[in-house]
């Protein structure tokens, strides 16, 4: 690790969340500032990526000096920001801004990688999980399977061939009249509704393999609400029919990744693990299996600084520097990390 490197901010823009943290290496995290932008986003049905960066560069700065005044330090010993994948524009601040104050503070810098930050995310907490551990990372722009040996030594298991979970999530939810972001309001929903009228298929867990596909859930979805018309009670029904079926694929597709690899510890995260169906599910699969699984706090299961300081941290302590180069990369496969 580079001399003194002991506190890393972390910055974090991939998509409509500015976030910011601190993470020390003896304390561990000693300062967070996160903004969401749902409110800016809302009234579009979705994410406006040129709105997305504009509101970054307003944010990011003042959330910056507000985790330094509060930790007492002009600097950090070391920067952080996610590199990707993203939208371009908005990785495009926090990866300019982050290289900037890097190059300005003298200390060194490291672009990390959103899915990593993600699934080293349950590290944050007191019981934290030991390598190596089969990793469920599921939100709304990936759902996938990874076998995990060490930080950068990831194995794709399985990934979705068309919608991740949580793009299946709120596209149905949409179907169903509600808000942006539709996957909470969904789960809400789903709390209401009948568990037996309607039965919705498991995708992909009639064969072999850990690959996934929720894309048809949806238009089953739209199908069932087409064919009960006006029943307002049918549309608690029909959500609850698909959460159902999302939770069930995802822990058949699991307990699987486990079998095959002979894991023991199963971490789950991404903005889908806090489900609570999914995890009560989970953790019902994993008691019967003899497994351990662990879940980052809700917190941190969303686009945060903390999870990007804290995987900046493993990586400038394993001796990683970035050059004096902006890199921004809207697709970065998380199997290249090395």
């Amino acid at each position: 690790m580079e001399m003194g490197c002991r506190r890393v901010l972390g910055i974090e823009t991939s998509c409509d969340e500015t976030g910011v943290a601190i993470y020390d290496g003896a304390e561990g995290l000693v300062a967070e500032r996160l903004y969401t932008q749902v409110g800016l986003h809302a009234r579009y049905g979705g994410v406006v990526p040129e709105l997305a960066s504009r509101d970054h560069v307003r944010r990011l700065l003042p959330l910056v000096r507000e985790v330094l005044d509060e930790v007492g330090a002009a600097c950090p010993d070391g920067v952080a920001y996610t590199a990707g994948p993203g939208l371009i524009g908005a990785l495009h601040v926090g990866a300019s801004v982050g290289r900037s104050l890097a190059f300005g503070w003298g200390v060194p810098a490291i672009g990390v990688h959103h899915l990593e930050g993600h699934l080293l995310a349950p590290m944050l907490e007191a019981d934290a999980p030991d390598f190596p551990f089969v990793a469920l990372l599921v939100s709304g722009g990936h759902t996938m399977l990874i076998d995990v040996t060490d930080v950068g030594r990831y194995a794709l298991l399985g990934e979705s061939l068309d919608d991740a979970a949580g793009e299946a999530f709120d596209k149905t939810a949409k179907l169903l009249g509600l808000s942006y972001p539709g996957g909470a309001a969904l789960a809400k929903l789903a709390c209401d509704g009948d568990p037996a009228r309607f039965r919705f298929p498991r995708p992909m867990t009639d064969r072999p393999g850990l690959d996934f596909s929720f894309s048809g859930l949806k238009t089953f979805a739209l199908n069932t609400l087409q064919s009960i018309g006006e029943d307002a009670r049918g549309r608690a029904d029909v959500a609850r029919a698909f959460e159902d079926a999302v939770v069930d694929t995802l822990t058949i597709k699991c307990r699987r990744a486990l079998q095959q690899t002979g894991r023991r510890r199963l971490v789950v995260a991404g903005g889908v693990s806090a489900n609570r169906r999914l995890r009560v599910h989970l953790e019902d699969m994993a008691n019967a299996h003899s497994v351990r699984v662990y879940f980052p706090r809700p917190a941190y299961c969303t686009d945060n600084g903390a999870m990007i300081a804290y995987a900046g941290y493993r990586r400038l302590r394993a001796g990683e520097v970035e050059d004096l180069v902006i890199r921004s990369r809207p697709r970065w496969p998380l199997a290249s990390l090395g």
